[in-house]
């Protein structure tokens, strides 16, 4: 029986996590008093709302650049 029914589909997940980050992004804008000036310091809730949007695409990107030359490689 396949794993199926709790977890959502990869589809699904690509357009949830960037939609979360962001609402995470402006909840750090509205709430953290110190929003621009607070950014640096990683004990800041500012900080990972800006990084886990970044982090994401740029795991995605070199996840799938890896298995495309893993692909490549083994056709060639």
């Amino acid at each position: 029986m396949a794993a199926g029914g709790l977890l959502p589909s990869l589809p699904t997940l690509t357009v949830l996590v960037p939609l979360l980050s962001l609402a995470g992004l402006f909840y750090s804008a509205s709430v953290d008093e110190t929003f621009p000036q607070g950014c640096t310091s990683t004990n800041s809730l500012c900080f990972y709302s800006l990084l886990l949007p970044v982090t994401i695409p740029v795991y995605v990107f070199f996840h799938l650049w890896t298995w495309m030359g893993i692909k490549l490689f083994r056709h060639n």
